[in-house]
């Protein structure tokens, strides 16, 4: 059963406490790195084997494959996807950064470039569900941006396909080219590349433990969106709320995983007695009941605070990855929050709209890294360059200036630097 604490009869240690998710796979994905490093696509011929049950031939996925998958989708759903991916387009298309430069007439130009990133890498995973949602919201940001290539990587089923509503997706997204691998050694080969995976730039999208690890080792030799833990969710309800609702978006985030974080945060104390109920009805309920369930008893709280202004400051205090603001007139609440990855506004906006449909990202800060992180988004996809000119004229006036600073650093081949090109004068 959730946990529920009263704030301010507690220790905040123990409101705020999150469960050590640490696990013993640091050697283990050094292991599986070196290994892809040394030995290339046989290596990954192996751990697919292995870890996936699939016996490749082959670690490309082919445009028959591709047509094939997008054949055996049904009609409704590519168009729902069709209908997402318009969404996420449309919002994100708002993100682009345009270069610019200063030229003011005496002499001197400075401005920025901006450049997209030329092969972008997605991980997409595998194993206990499918996520289509995944490809649509890393990939439609890369291709706004710019970027020439856009390779794919996605664990396989053990008959060496990968699921047909992936394909579908990537195939919708504009992906460049799809290869069936995943786990640390998918991270591996696209950050150090094997005779059949490209080298990328830049890696994006979420994954287990392992990936992360492998994300986290290969981080300096290719660029990385983020360290993704566990799904996140926190509902600052009003006693208006709906008990039912608030329940359900509980464990929309509960059902992904057993180490999920489902928080509701509220002023009432009857609707966190009557959500703590909801609970228990709903998780027998669900196709992935263990894991809700699982998920819920270790890491759900609900927190009753004083009023909606401590519940807004405990929020922050959480940093959520999914903040959901079931309140009435939640905009007048939107700039008191300073922490959250992605905000939901009002009663009828539940965390799923962003998962698949509405247009803002779904890749997302998580574990309190809401504090100094954003949502994946088409800056990801871009690198920024500044440039510097200066006429002969604009340098003269200057130059002793450079000097007298690169002096007082101590660096006098700076300042030498600065005014050698008028000695003779």
């Amino acid at each position: 059963m959730i946990k529920v604490y009263r704030y301010g009869e507690v220790a905040n240690s123990e409101i705020f406490a999150r469960d050590d998710l640490s696990a013993n796979v640091e050697s283990v994905v050094a292991d599986i790195i070196a290994n892809v490093v040394k030995n290339g696509d046989k290596a990954l011929f192996e751990y697919t084997e292995r870890f996936d049950k699939a016996r490749l031939t082959a670690l490309e996925v082919s445009e028959a494959e591709i047509d094939e998958a997008v054949n055996a989708v049904d009609e409704k759903f590519l168009d729902i996807l069709r209908e997402a991916a318009d969404n996420i387009r449309a919002f994100h298309s708002r993100q682009v950064r345009n270069s610019f430069i200063i030229n003011d007439g005496n002499g001197v130009i400075t401005g920025q470039k901006i450049t997209p990133i030329e092969k972008a890498g997605l991980y997409v995973p595998g194993g206990t569900a499918a996520y289509p949602s995944t490809v649509l919201m890393d990939s439609i940001p890369a291709q706004i941006a710019g970027c020439e290539e856009i390779v794919m990587v996605t664990p396989p089923s053990a008959d060496g396909k990968v699921n047909p509503v992936i394909l579908a997706a990537a195939k919708i997204a504009g992906v460049t080219r799809i290869f069936k691998v995943g786990g640390a050694q998918a991270i591996a080969a696209l950050a150090y590349g094997t005779e059949s995976i490209p080298k990328v730039d830049k890696i994006v999208g979420p994954g287990n433990a392992f990936v992360a690890e492998a994300k986290k080792q290969v981080f300096g030799k290719v660029s990385i969106d983020m360290i993704a833990g566990p799904s996140e969710i926190l509902v600052v309800a009003d006693g208006n709320s709906n008990a039912k609702f608030v329940a359900a978006d509980l464990l929309s985030q509960a059902e992904h995983d057993k180490n999920a974080s489902a928080v509701l945060v509220t002023d009432s104390a009857e609707l966190a007695d009557a959500v703590s109920a909801e609970l228990e009805r709903q998780i027998p309920l669900l196709s992935r009941a263990e894991i809700a369930r699982a998920s819920i008893d270790k890491n759900g709280k609900i927190i009753v605070a004083s009023d909606l202004t401590v519940a807004i400051d405990i929020a922050n205090e959480i940093a959520p990855e999914h903040l959901e603001l079931c309140v009435d007139s939640p905009f007048d609440y939107l700039d008191k929050v300073k922490h959250a990855g992605s905000i939901f506004m009002g009663r009828y906006c539940p965390e799923a709209l962003g998962d698949y449909f509405a247009g803002p990202n779904h890749t997302l800060p998580t574990s309190g890294t809401a504090r100094f992180s954003s949502p994946l988004s088409v800056d990801d996809f871009v690198k920024k360059s500044q440039f510097t000119y200066y006429t002969k004229e604009a340098l003269e006036k200057t130059a002793d200036k450079i000097a007298y600073f690169a002096n007082k650093e101590g660096l006098d081949a700076h300042a030498k630097s600065a005014t050698v090109r008028f000695d003779e004068e």
